[in-house]
């Protein structure tokens, strides 16, 4: 019997799988990654594998002009929902999700979300079983965006924060959307305060307390992640 496939697109090597990496191995899955800036399109593999996860990135939806290759990301993405075949979108992942279901995306009003604070759950809102871990009392996430989108119609929405109604969507069970990021790692989290340097200069926001933060709540962060994406994958695969 073959093995079961994941494809992962990237955008910048550091921000990669981080804690959910183990959880695919551990079950026997293949991880295939590619840097979507360097890949020719159209992609066979995205249609067939098992699971393509779609990660985050500085680039933003609409920066299509300058990054031609987005819109054949989002055709991708267009395809793999339409089948409605397993896909995970993290961050810029998640608004190219939005983007191939029709929804705007667009830099929020209310400034860049960067650094760790708790979910919400969403107006209205009964997220399934598998989404309870990262509501948990206690939990904070890590945030690193300044765009945000509208919620795609069909779609339920899962959770919120203070300054961003948009943290999470499901269609169905197989596609999920999540702006927010609940795979980062204290150490693996040192690159991106390097790579996003001028970023952090520009926004006044200090490595130091990011990092002091980090130590604070990632080790929960991960336990509840992998409790997160283990349950996921059981309802998906």
């Amino acid at each position: 019997m073959p093995a079961r496939r994941v494809l992962t697109l990237s955008h910048v090597t550091f921000e990669d799988l981080g804690t959910f990496e183990s959880p695919l191995r551990t079950r026997g899955l293949e991880i295939e990654s590619l840097n979507a800036s360097q890949t020719t399109f159209p992609l066979p593999q995205a249609d067939s594998c098992d699971l393509l996860i779609v990660l985050g990135g500085p680039i933003g939806v609409y920066d299509h002009v300058e990054y031609p290759f987005l819109k054949e990301e989002i055709a991708l993405i267009s395809r793999r929902i339409e089948a409605q075949k397993p896909i995970l979108g993290i961050c810029l992942g998640a608004q190219l999700m939005a983007a191939a279901l029709g929804s705007r995306v667009y830099p929020g009003k209310r400034g860049a979300e960067i650094g760790w604070s708790p979910l919400q759950p969403a107006y209205n809102s009964n997220p399934p079983a598998w989404f309870a871990p990262l509501l948990a009392p206690g939990i904070s996430v890590f945030h690193w965006h300044g765009d945000t989108f509208d919620l795609p119609h069909g779609t339920l929405h899962l959770a919120k924060t203070e300054l961003y109604d948009q943290q999470a969507f499901t269609l169905g069970n197989n596609a999920l959307a999540l702006q927010f990021h609940p795979e980062v790692t204290a150490e693996g989290l040192e690159s991106w305060y390097v790579g996003h340097a001028c970023e952090l200069h520009h926004a006044n926001i200090s490595p130091i307390n990011l990092r002091s933060a980090a130590i604070q709540h990632s080790a929960a962060l991960e336990k509840a992640s992998v409790a997160f994406f283990n349950q996921w994958l059981d309802a998906i695969l």
